[in-house]
């Protein structure tokens, strides 16, 4: 990333320092969190970035909003982020969303074989993701079971978390170091799948990839990028922190305000809500967490450090009756219902 950016020295500054214009929001957002934050982190942001354009095509100043969720790596807490993205463009009357699945492990474990730096992995994907055909023979000269491998990988798309298992079956003799990545993404897909959310899975959508390290996803509108994130958990380590699982995503709003039409938004009442699911009821209690999110609640799924005492309720989803516990934290009230409509009477 570094080597698209713009910078220059600031001269009028103390010591000429080289000053680089901000090519990116979740940067600043980790250096926030290594300098002042621990745990679990939910942040969000809204920004103006500076993207490297060699065309002079298109605008260089950009503005974008974004969310962080650090100190989680779960697939639950990656299933939440995209969860989140697609609930904003869906609040903003947003139709025709095409989420795009990719996954940078996959990536890494592929180009690793040929022994190059992250930079040059980086600059060579990118190169045979635009039909270089010099990259892709000298990926074949110097690693011949990697060239057999890679242009299929690159061009297979598939809809379902079965796509994932039958490329793990297919490619686990020539890639053992393939497998704890098709896994991850494995267990990703099928959250998204139990909470019938629609993608496609296309290995080569994961261009830019340098500083993830698991999931990487981008939605479209219109064949028209809008937003993407994943996980990168190298990051908070390599800017000085601790050894600390991180993701986020960004929406683009100069695109965005040219698609969404205004309107009047209601304001949230302000309470919390933290979630606590069965690990077989993970699929009701988004189903539940979207529904409260529509009344206006904020809601949380527990990720194992938050407080009780920081949340006006807590939701606990079971699988068996009550479907339903709900909790007055200031109150000391419990509440038992079997129907998300019955927790949202007993709130209101």
């Amino acid at each position: 990333m570094l080597g698209k950016v713009y910078s220059f020295l600031d001269w009028d500054g103390w010591s000429g320092e080289r000053v680089v214009l901000r090519p990116d929001g979740t940067i600043p957002v980790a250096r926030l969190y290594i300098d002042s934050m621990e745990g679990v982190a939910k942040l969000f942001y809204i920004a103006n970035v500076f993207i490297f354009e060699e065309t002079g095509k298109k605008t260089r100043e950009r503005w974008q909003c974004g969310a962080e969720l650090i100190g989680a790596g779960s697939p639950l807490a990656d299933v939440e982020l995209v969860m989140l993205a697609l609930e904003v463009l869906k609040r903003l009357r947003l139709e025709g969303i095409e989420l795009r699945l990719s996954h940078a492990g996959l990536i890494r474990a592929l180009l690793a074989r040929l022994e190059l730096s992250p930079e040059e992995q980086t600059r060579i994907f990118d190169r045979i993701l635009d039909g270089d055909i010099e990259a892709l023979a000298k990926v074949k000269l110097e690693r011949p079971e990697l060239g057999r491998t890679l242009p299929p990988l690159l061009e297979l798309k598939g809809k379902s978390s079965g796509f994932l298992k039958n490329l793990k079956a297919l490619f686990a003799q020539d890639l053992p170091e393939f497998k704890p990545y098709i896994d991850d993404f494995t267990n990703i897909a099928e959250l998204l799948e139990a909470l019938g959310c629609d993608y496609q899975i296309d290995i080569a959508s994961g261009r830019g990839f340098e500083y993830y390290t698991g999931v990487i996803f981008q939605v479209f509108k219109d064949e028209e990028k809008i937003g993407g994130g994943g996980r990168y958990d190298a990051l908070i380590p390599l800017m000085g922190g601790k050894d600390i699982p991180a993701s986020g995503f960004a929406l683009y709003l100069d695109r965005l305000m040219n698609l969404v039409k205004p309107e009047a938004l209601a304001k949230p009442p302000g309470q919390r809500i933290l979630i606590r699911a069965e690990p077989e009821a993970v699929k009701e209690g988004f189903s539940a967490a979207a529904r409260l999110r529509e009344a206006g609640y904020m809601t949380e799924f527990y990720l194992g450090v938050q407080k009780k005492a920081d949340f006006n309720w807590t939701l606990d989803v079971q699988t068996k009756a009550p479907l339903f516990i709900l909790t007055d934290q200031v109150k000391r009230k419990r509440f038992e219902a079997q129907t998300i409509n019955e927790v949202l009477a007993v709130l209101r």
